[in-house]
């Protein structure tokens, strides 16, 4: 059975510390892939800075390029509306005979009490938790801890670095700065 690893979000846009954890992570656990899932409409985050979908999808498809053992999974963007991974969950589960692994960050390990259905989920998932700089990994629910280089790098410090016309090499891939600049995003 294919062990997959997945790491979902916006990806708004994916930056470098996005691919360090879904690095680390599969190198720690040997995982046959890592899967980037964007979403479609997360239910925790307020939505009104987000470049359209097809923008983050092409811009996480130039950010593992390079990586075989990273894939792309757009199942959430197929959707419409408030992205639920319980729901996202059964459709995989019932399409593949895999073993999925959901990474999240110490942020979203804080939250998990608030996710939707998180009794049903923490039957089709096991998670995996990676440290995220002044968030606790504590949790009552199964989490298998990763440590990860701490990368204080965020999605939200990028879209406000380039709204003010600053710099932004280095915390993103060269194939996601040239997106973002040939399609002009977050300038506004």
């Amino acid at each position: 059975m294919k062990k997959v690893g997945i790491l979902g979000g916006t990806f708004n846009p994916p930056h470098l510390g996005h691919l360090i954890i879904a690095n680390e992570v599969q190198t720690h656990f040997n995982f046959d892939e890592i899967w980037f899932m964007p979403n479609q409409e997360p239910p925790h985050k307020d939505n009104t800075t987000a470049v359209n979908s097809l923008h983050r999808l092409k811009m996480v498809e130039r950010a593992i390029a390079d990586n075989s053992l990273f894939k792309i999974q757009s199942i959430e963007l197929e959707r419409s509306g408030r992205s639920y991974t319980l729901e996202t969950m059964k459709l995989l589960t019932e399409k593949y005979d895999h073993e999925f692994y959901f990474i999240i960050g110490a942020d979203m390990v804080e939250y998990l009490p608030k996710w939707y259905k998180i009794e049903e989920l923490i039957q089709l998932v096991t998670f995996v938790g990676v440290n995220r700089p002044q968030y606790d990994q504590h949790s009552d629910y199964p989490i298998i801890h990763v440590d990860v280089p701490n990368i204080g790098i965020s999605s939200r410090m990028i879209r406000e670095r380039v709204k003010e016309g600053k710099n932004i090499r280095y915390f993103v891939p060269n194939t996601v700065i040239e997106y973002i600049e040939e399609n002009r995003l977050y300038e506004t």
